[in-house]
């Protein structure tokens, strides 16, 4: 099997490049490779490079980059994701089939109906967990570019880009009214609800911030599969 890695490291042709204890691991326990290997890195730049493994122990390692490939394979369109914050569990499958499904970037958010929280003191290391789940599905999609991850307090403090819908299942445009739409647009962010779904209060933030109610199908989807779905669905038209 061929292995791809993440490397948040400058990349630059023919230049040694140090990998880190838990890359190395991977490489040497789990996929069984040695000095001479060859493998293919990306730093999220743009593009991936073919390089070969000069050194491999169990706490590090190094290689070297033989050749870049010029290829992306990212959305034409940047899909920016904010999830309502949810069960641990749940935000985790988002960021991890988001990330598979082209996703640009993510906003875990606080929210009146929010089944998880997230002191200041937890805050690094979670961050530090999500990003890992997003890396890992990145390699494995053979992403081009790398998502970011983002904890946001308060909902009146999200960013957004491009044109903008937030996901609620009455009184909404219908996916099939903008689906022409999407073709074209260089940025969509989409806004989407706790297992409670949004407040009347915040759907009002929202709709002032220019999020428009969008209505997926007929059926009511779980939180963590309204983005994967929703990206699904987008990359078919773009």
């Amino acid at each position: 099997m061929h292995c791809r890695i993440y490397l948040d490291v400058d990349l630059v042709l023919d230049a040694l490049v140090t990998i880190d204890t838990e890359q190395s691991k991977y490489l040497r326990q789990v996929m069984r490779l040695q000095a001479g290997d060859m493998i293919t890195v990306f730093n999220g730049g743009g593009g991936e490079y073919k390089a070969k493994l000069t050194f491999l122990a169990k706490d590090s390692g190094q290689c070297q980059l033989c050749g870049f490939v010029d290829v992306n394979r990212e959305l034409p369109c940047r899909v920016h994701i904010i999830q309502a914050a949810n069960r641990s569990e749940k935000i985790e499958t988002v960021l991890q089939k988001a990330t598979e499904m082209g996703a640009t970037s993510f906003q875990v958010v606080n929210s009146e109906r929010a089944t998880f929280s997230l002191p200041a003191n937890k805050r690094e290391k979670r961050l530090l967990r999500w990003q890992k789940i997003v890396s890992e599905a990145a390699e494995q999609s053979e992403r081009t570019a790398m998502p970011s991850v983002l904890w946001v307090e308060k909902l009146s403090a999200v960013s957004q880009r491009g044109t903008c819908f937030v996901l609620h299942p009455r009184d909404a445009l219908l996916w099939q009214e903008i689906r022409d739409g999407i073709l074209g647009l260089e940025d969509i962010t989409l806004a989407i609800g706790p297992e409670g779904g949004w407040t009347n209060q915040e759907l009002q933030l929202l709709q002032k911030q220019g999020f428009q109610t969008l209505m997926f199908g007929e059926r009511i989807m779980r939180t963590e599969t309204a983005a994967p779905a929703l990206l699904a669905a987008i990359q078919a038209v773009v």
